[in-house]
């Protein structure tokens, strides 16, 4: 699994606004585009991702901008990946439940791509993004 540069940026992002977020006020995307040394234009992207998943809200005007929609601990690694992502699957046949490959009875390599599955889930699953903070 390669996590690409949406993704990495989506969480650097996310960090980004549990750190400086206080209280209710919402965050100008210019000052995490700054901060972050990311172009808005690719910021403005991922926001509309994290806004449709409902990971952030966000505010237009004056003193507008985003912030986070919970708590920090509240939001895991995996959740935010899985939005830019989709499916975290490290190799095709895992990427639909049912796995409909006709070779799934006997591969030889089902059970450890499966367990390798898991493992970078449960992984990811552990970390929030209160873990960055300290």
């Amino acid at each position: 699994m390669k996590v690409s540069t949406k993704g990495r940026y989506a969480l650097r992002m996310m960090i980004d606004l549990a750190k400086q977020q206080k209280g209710d006020s919402f965050v100008p995307l210019r000052d995490i585009a700054d901060r972050q040394g990311i172009e808005i234009k690719y910021l403005e992207q991922i926001v509309s991702l994290l806004k449709k998943s409902g990971l952030i809200q966000g505010v237009r005007g004056n003193s507008g901008g985003y912030r986070l929609t919970r708590d920090p601990a509240q939001y895991t690694v995996r959740e935010i990946l899985q939005v830019t992502e989709g499916n975290l699957a490290p190799v095709a046949c895992l990427d639909n439940p049912a796995n409909p490959c006709p070779r799934r009875e006997g591969c030889p390599t089902l059970a450890f791509w499966e367990d390798f599955s898991q493992c970078i889930g449960d992984f990811l699953e552990k970390r929030t993004l209160q873990d960055f903070l300290s």
